[in-house]
């Protein structure tokens, strides 16, 4: 897997867009500067745990004993209901925070970055290229980064794009990630019975 689509599958799995109005109702009641350090250090947050996950990837998956043909069926698995939940939302999304209260990495930096599903990708990709973690790291900034120009800007994308314009992105980021999934579950089926034989 190449920077570029590995990145792009990173980027598609954070779905700034998607938490764009959540990010807004978590900050709303902050003053705007404040908002901005938050912002900044919840992602800082979020970049340390992908990174670690990323270079740890492979120990602990030693420590678990679990097989990459595992991971990546599994892997393929959530990122379908991810997926399927992009597409079609639920009302509402409980963030666990009291009215008024500052978000300190939980639920910000995780789950909705560095979400599970994401550092099961990551899990998968290091456990398949160990040999290309540098070009795996640079996937992991492009993305974040991605993801950083979007929640910085907010106000920006949601004048752009506007209320439905968000839903719609987010839907089509869906569709998208139904493919990736579908794909990673068949190549997970696909290892397994290459090494049963």
């Amino acid at each position: 897997m190449d920077i570029v689509s590995s990145a792009t599958l990173m980027f598609l799995i954070m779905d700034p867009l998607g938490n764009l109005p959540v990010v807004l109702s978590i900050l709303k009641h902050l003053d705007p500067k404040r908002r901005r350090v938050v912002l900044i250090r919840e992602l800082v947050c979020a970049l340390i745990v992908l990174m670690l996950f990323l270079f740890a990837g492979r120990n602990i998956l030693g420590f678990l004993h679990v097989q990459p043909e595992t991971l990546s069926i599994s892997g393929g698995l959530i990122l379908f209901i991810i997926a399927i939940k992009m597409i079609f939302p639920s009302a509402g999304s409980i963030t666990g925070l009291a009215v008024g209260e500052e978000p300190f990495i939980v639920p910000m930096a995780i789950p909705m970055i560095a979400g599970p599903s994401l550092i099961a990708t990551l899990l998968l990709l290091s456990s398949q290229y160990p040999d290309h973690l540098v070009e795996l790291s640079i996937s992991v900034l492009l993305a974040w980064f991605g993801t950083f120009v979007i929640l910085m800007f907010y106000g920006f994308f949601l004048k752009i794009l506007g209320e439905r314009g968000l839903k719609a992105v987010e839907r089509l980021m869906g569709l998208l990630l139904v493919m990736v999934s579908t794909q990673m579950f068949l190549d997970g089926i696909k290892s397994y019975i290459s090494l049963a034989n």
